[in-house]
């Protein structure tokens, strides 16, 4: 433009809202939503940092006491290797579907 600056672009945002209701407690090496979670750390979506995070990939989550896994494999309760022993966070977790870097709405479990 002559004389005056470009006008403004706009850029769309996607966001997805996340309902969870866990459990109160999940029995002993029991997950009935999908594969037990090894996660790196486990924090509330309350959380700074956990709160920046969902903010960054568009997720809303409703509740501000859900659990949320960071950085989340799967791991087999039955088995030997690598794939059946976790030295972080034993977690199920109801939204495993953020790509592993988010599990949305995790109970802590016992193996």
């Amino acid at each position: 433009m002559p004389g005056g600056a470009p006008p403004p672009t706009k850029t769309a945002t996607t966001t997805k809202t996340v309902t969870v209701t866990a459990p109160a407690s999940a029995p002993t090496g029991a997950c009935s939503t999908g594969p037990i979670q090894c996660c790196n750390s486990v924090s509330k979506a309350s959380d700074p940092v956990s709160s920046l995070l969902l903010g960054l990939l568009g997720i809303v989550v409703e509740g501000v006491d859900v659990l949320l896994g960071l950085d989340c494999s799967p791991i087999t309760v039955i088995g030997v290797g690598s794939g059946s022993a976790c030295s972080a966070n034993t977690v199920c977790c109801q939204n495993n579907n953020v790509g592993g870097l988010i599990s949305i709405g995790c109970i802590p479990i016992i193996l």
